[in-house]
Formats: structure tokens, C-alpha cells, sequence
């Protein structure tokens, strides 16, 4: 007799995920997601680290409604791709694996989601300019996601890498500029180690998404202690975040964070004040998003017929 197939677990590849999830998907997933966290209808989770030479693993992990993910990622600077990992997904009521999946493409795409969720309650509603700092295939997701949110007339693009930035300018319709400009909404999703953004014009949105562990930093401590801080998990961004290297730097105090995100999202605390102020985005990843968007990949992988069923038990 044929096993049953919603006995068994799905193996989904990376090109299985791009084909079954979008921007639009993730947006409205994490915006979700964000709103039950302020809301308390979904517990907390931490993320572990692990460091290796050359690298680091990470490990996040998040139950949502029925549904229960954690991801492992490893992140070597020196790597092709840097980032690569691994999703599984669990039915949170019996604990049945439902499905082992690649993690990068949903990692790219809750990322530049939960940009849009924060431009979108954060940024000023006439905001018609974006500064893309980072010109990789974050960067060109994050673009993507703030057209979502904002209806934008002009993007620049910067990166350490000119020739990245001029190819990204070209394939988007951005201007490659040499040093970072300013503009109405700005997103910082590199590998630096350094920060490189000190000003920004008054009224202006950053999303600071490439501090995902502690060496990396993006903003100057000055920059963060003189703005909004809004953060995803403010006890990780104060671990790992630019939130991170500004209490280092002695300027901020964990304290000083205005809110999180999803209070925010949640209605539990208001958003942008005025026209003038500037608001910072720390954005660490949250395994939350994970959840979410691996939910929509494995319901829509089971309508489609996508993916190698298999069974841990088998032998």
C-alpha cells in the first residue's frame, strides 16, 4: 500500500521556494506576523549563535499559530553564496515534520519584508526617494519591497563595489552613486564592519539591516543616539544589532529604544511623530518571519505537487 503523503515530510530546494513565494506574499505575512507579536498571541523566541572560523552559524527558531520553524544559517564572509541554511517546519500540535526547505530565498524576502512593514508605519507618507546601500541580492529585495509601500520616484544605489552598484543601477532604473546620498527612505544592508553613515537629512527613515551579528555595523553610534530607534527584538538588536554598538559606544542605553516594531504594527505605540524626525529601523531577522513565510512555501508546495516527499522513519 503507498504511503501517505501528509504522513511524510516535503523536501523543498531553493528554486522550489522562489517559485512558490513573493514580495507581496512575505509583506503580508510579516506585517501578520508582527501585528500577533505586539499583541502577545505568539510567544518569544532568542536567536543562539555559534562562532567558527571564517563565520558564524545562527540558529532561530518560532512557533506561529499552528506552525513551528527554526532555521540554521551559516554566514562566512569568504563563501559563495555567503549565507546558506536550512528551514524546517514543524505542525506545532502533533510536532509532525511537515517540511525541510532552503532557507536563503526566504531569508532574502522576510528581510526586505519587514523593511516595507517598518517604511510603511515609519516612513513619511510622501517619501519619494530610496538610498539602497548594499547593492547585492538584498539589496535589489529591499528596492522591490519599498515600491510596495511607497510610491518612489528616484532610488540610488551604493556600494563599496562600484561595479555593483552600476549593474544594480542598470537592472532596476536606479542611479549608481559614489558615496551615500540623501534621501527620504534609507536602507543599509551590507557586510560592513565599520560604520559608513554618519548624517542624514532631517525626516528621513533608515533601515539598518546588515548588523546581523556583532562585528558588523553600519551606523554611526552618533546617527543612532540622535534618532527614533524602533527595533525588531530589541534584546537581540542590543546584542547584535547597530543598537549594539551604540551602547558600546556609551551613546544610547537599551532604554532608549522608543519601540519595538511590533508594538508599533499592533497599535500599542504610535509611529512617526512629525515630518522632521528620523527614525531608525534595526533590523536583526526574527525567526517569526521565518515561520510565516515557510507556512505559505509548504501549503502552496502541497497544492502545486512540488517537492520530494520522504520519511525519517523509513528504513
Amino acid at each position: 500500500m503507498a504511503r501517505r503523503i501528509s504522513a511524510m515530510t516535503l523536501l523543498l530546494t531553493r528554486r522550489d521556494v522562489a517559485d512558490l513565494l513573493t514580495i507581496d506574499d512575505c509583506i503580508d505575512a510579516v506585517e501578520n506576523a508582527f501585528r500577533m507579536l505586539g499583541r502577545g498571541e505568539v510567544p518569544r523566541a532568542a536567536i543562539a549563535g555559534v562562532h567558527a572560523d571564517g563565520g558564524a552559524f545562527h540558529i532561530k527558531a518560532a512557533i506561529a499559530g499552528d506552525r513551528f520553524a527554526a532555521k540554521m544559517n551559516s554566514n562566512f564572509f569568504n563563501a559563495v553564496p555567503r549565507i546558506k541554511g536550512v528551514i524546517v517546519l514543524c505542525d506545532a500540535v502533533d510536532g509532525r515534520m511537515l517540511a525541510v526547505m532552503d532557507s536563503i530565498e526566504i531569508t532574502i524576502l522576510r528581510t526586505g519584508a519587514a523593511t516595507a512593514v517598518a517604511a510603511k508605519h515609519l516612513a513619511r507618507e510622501n517619501a519619494r526617494t530610496a538610498l539602497i546601500c548594499g547593492c547585492g541580492n538584498q539589496g535589489r529585495i529591499q528596492a522591490r519591497a519599498l515600491q510596495r509601500v511607497r510610491k518612489l520616484d528616484r532610488i540610488f544605489a551604493f556600494d563599496s563595489n562600484r561595479d555593483a552598484a552600476a549593474n544594480f543601477a542598470q537592472e532596476i532604473g536606479a542611479e549608481a552613486v559614489p558615496a551615500p546620498t540623501w534621501a527620504d527612505i534609507v536602507v543599509t544592508c551590507t557586510p560592513s564592519r565599520a560604520p559608513f553613515l554618519h548624517h542624514v537629512q532631517p525626516g528621513t527613515f533608515i533601515a539598518a539591516v546588515g548588523a546581523d551579528s556583532e562585528d558588523k555595523q553600519e551606523l554611526a553610534p552618533e546617527l543612532m543616539a540622535s534618532s527614533k530607534v524602533v527595533t525588531d527584538v530589541t534584546d537581540q538588536c542590543a546584542t547584535i544589532g547597530d543598537l549594539h554598538h551604540a551602547i558600546a559606544a556609551g551613546t544610547m542605553r537599551r532604554e532608549d529604544v522608543y519601540a519595538e516594531l511590533s508594538e508599533v504594527v499592533a497599535g500599542r505605540k504610535g509611529g512617526r511623530e512629525s515630518d522632521d524626525e528620523v527614525i531608525i529601523f534595526d533590523s536583526t531577522g526574527m525567526a517569526l518571519q521565518d515561520v510565516a513565510a515557510a507556512a505559505i512555501v509548504y501549503e502552496r508546495a502541497l497544492a502545486a505537487g512540488r517537492g520530494t516527499p520522504f520519511e525519517f522513519g523509513a528504513f
